[in-house]
Parts: structure tokens; C-alpha cells; sequence
């Protein structure tokens, strides 16, 4: 996009902004693009005056679900989670202005110490919690305008997307190396297992650059993926988050700290917990892996490859641990 197609843009966006909200006074309006992961999404930063600025998201319409961002925060608005409000939605142009909760990510906190860190996932894991512990009923309101449900089919397609994009487009692993891998009895018993369990609504992509810390408390964002699934792919996602280093009595604090939140909320979990977690780390850095291949080698944007070495090193000592998995351990083990 050229200087001058992304001023005229920009313009638009700012007379958009301005009939929506026609109190503000024109001349303090100023607009920012916010650069933001992997989204087809586009952000911006609308400043309305020196105190108050709101987010601008410009979404596709082509992909489903953008289309139910508005609803799934206004879902999740009702059940008292933390989540941007939303000021106004167009559905015929693709905007939505919604509140701006600030540029505090659990991840800008990466560098703090623990005692900082730790109160911050914790109120992270009690909005989670929440959702986690939602009756069925209120699920089924909004079920049938979510994406498609965690099953055995999008687990071995997690499974595909990182044999492919990672492995096979990134390291350049063998055609025949990759099909003995991705054949492995092991991996299909996973996603059998993962896809027949029971299941609450999940986020999808919890991870700390989802969760805006604002006045000290977590606020979910991005949550457009939300689905039924398994509370642990969220726990797992937080904690092998390879965006972020934890210790493993770090992690193991978090982990009895969402347990005893699930207890209190008298939604204990079950004695497999562990073991459920442990596969959806699996799972869930398969598809993190695909996504920065797909993304930093499909899409452009290099700055994805940046983070395999960390989901890489995660994904070894998960799969090191089952030794039906042995076979793929080695693949793993040869990459350079």
C-alpha cells in the first residue's frame, strides 16, 4: 500500500469515526495504526482528545468468525468477564470501536519478577475460570455463532498445519520423514482422546499478548476464536506460551492456583487433569509452531520465525515424555 492509498484510508476511517460519534471535536480526532501479530485484522488507535482515545478494528468480512466478535464480548460482558466494551459496530463496513484498555499486555510484564507476574496471570486465570465454569446453558446461547468445536478432526488438523508449515516448510524435513511422523498411531490416539472428552467454552488463544493488564486486573482481547474445547488447551497455551519463559515451579504455582480456582467455583477437575494438560501442551505448540511457519514464511512476516527456537525446546520435553512418541522425538531431535 502506497503513502498515499493509506492517507486516503486513514481519511475515511477518520470521517467513519467522526459520524459515529459526532461530539467530538473534529480537529482533535487523530488516528494511528496499531501493529498487531498475525490478524488479518487491522487496529488503530483513534485519539479523541489529549485523555481519551478508543481502538478502531477494521475485520474481513470474509471470515466468519470476525463476524462474531461483537456478539462474543457482549457474551462475555453479561457473564461479568473482563473485555473491551464495544461502542459501536458496523457489520455492512467492518468496524468496530470498542474501548481502549491500554497498551499493558501480560507479555510487557515478561521482565518483571515473579511476585509482579505471578498476581497478574492469577487474575488472568480468574477470568478464565469464569468462562471455564460457564453452565451449559449459557453456552448454548451463543454455541451455534461460534467456529467449529474441538474435535479429533481439528486436533490431527493442528496436528497437519504443523507437519507442514514448521517442519516440512521451515525446517525442510522429507516428504517421507514427515508422512511416517504425522502416521504415528500415538498422535491419532491424542486427538481421539483430547476430541471425546467433555467440553467447556474455551478462549482459543490465550496467550499473555491476549490479556491486558488495566488497573492491575486482566481484560481478555482477541477472544473471536472462542469455541467449545478443553479448559486445559487454555491453561496450556498460557503456560507454554513461547512468548514468554516460566520455571517449572513457576508453571506448577499456576497450574495449583487454577485448580483451586475450579474448586472454589465448585467445578472440580478431573484426576486426568495433568496428563489432559500435558497433551494440550502437545497440541497447542503444534499449532503455534504451524502458525509461525504459515505465517512468517506463507504471509510475510518474519518476525514469527523468531519464536520457534522457544516453542521448538517446549515441544521436545513434552513429546520426550511419551514414549509412543519416540519416533517423532527424533525427528525433533535432528533439526538444526
Amino acid at each position: 500500500m502506497t503513502p498515499t492509498s493509506r492517507s486516503a484510508k486513514t481519511e475515511l476511517l477518520l470521517r467513519q469515526t467522526r459520524i459515529r460519534f459526532p461530539r467530538l471535536e473534529e480537529a482533535a480526532v487523530k488516528i494511528t495504526p496499531i501493529e498487531k501479530g498475525g490478524s488479518d485484522r487491522k487496529f488503530y488507535r483513534v485519539r479523541c482528545s489529549p485523555e481519551q482515545t478508543i481502538i478502531l478494528v477494521k475485520y474481513n468480512l470474509e471470515r466468519e468468525e470476525n463476524r462474531h466478535y461483537v456478539e462474543i464480548a457482549e457474551f462475555l460482558a453479561e457473564h461479568r468477564i473482563r473485555a473491551p466494551r464495544i461502542y459501536f459496530h458496523d457489520p455492512v463496513e467492518g468496524l468496530i470501536w470498542i474501548e481502549d484498555l491500554g497498551k499493558s499486555d501480560l507479555w510487557s510484564y515478561r521482565g518483571e519478577s515473579w511476585l509482579v507476574r505471578r498476581a497478574f496471570y492469577e487474575s488472568a486465570l480468574d477470568e478464565i475460570v469464569k468462562l471455564h465454569c460457564l453452565p451449559e446453558e449459557a453456552g448454548c446461547a451463543i454455541q451455534k455463532n461460534l467456529p467449529a468445536a474441538f474435535d479429533a478432526a481439528l486436533y490431527r488438523w493442528e496436528q497437519s498445519y504443523f507437519f507442514e508449515n514448521c517442519l516440512g516448510r521451515h525446517f525442510g524435513v522429507g516428504e517421507n520423514r514427515i508422512s511416517e511422523a504425522t502416521a504415528l498411531p500415538a498422535l491419532h490416539e491424542i486427538a481421539e482422546r483430547l476430541g471425546n472428552r467433555p467440553r467447556v467454552l474455551v478462549h482459543r488463544d490465550f496467550q499473555s499478548q491476549n490479556i491486558i493488564i488495566r488497573n492491575a486486573q486482566a481484560h481478555l482481547i482477541d477472544f473471536q476464536g472462542m469455541r467449545s474445547g478443553l479448559a486445559e488447551y487454555d491453561l496450556a497455551s498460557l503456560l507454554f506460551d513461547p512468548y514468554v519463559t516460566f520455571s517449572r515451579a513457576e508453571c506448577e504455582e499456576l497450574l495449583a492456583a487454577y485448580e483451586a480456582k475450579r474448586n472454589a467455583a465448585l467445578s472440580p477437575l478431573s484426576a486426568q487433569f495433568r496428563k489432559i494438560f500435558h497433551l494440550c501442551g502437545i497440541q497447542r505448540l503444534m499449532q503455534a509452531l504451524g502458525a509461525y511457519g504459515f505465517l512468517g514464511l506463507v504471509k510475510g512476516n518474519r518476525t514469527f520465525l523468531n519464536h520457534i527456537p522457544a516453542a521448538m525446546t517446549s515441544l521436545r520435553s513434552l513429546v520426550s515424555e511419551i514414549d509412543e512418541l519416540g519416533s517423532l522425538r527424533a525427528v525433533l531431535d535432528g533439526l538444526s
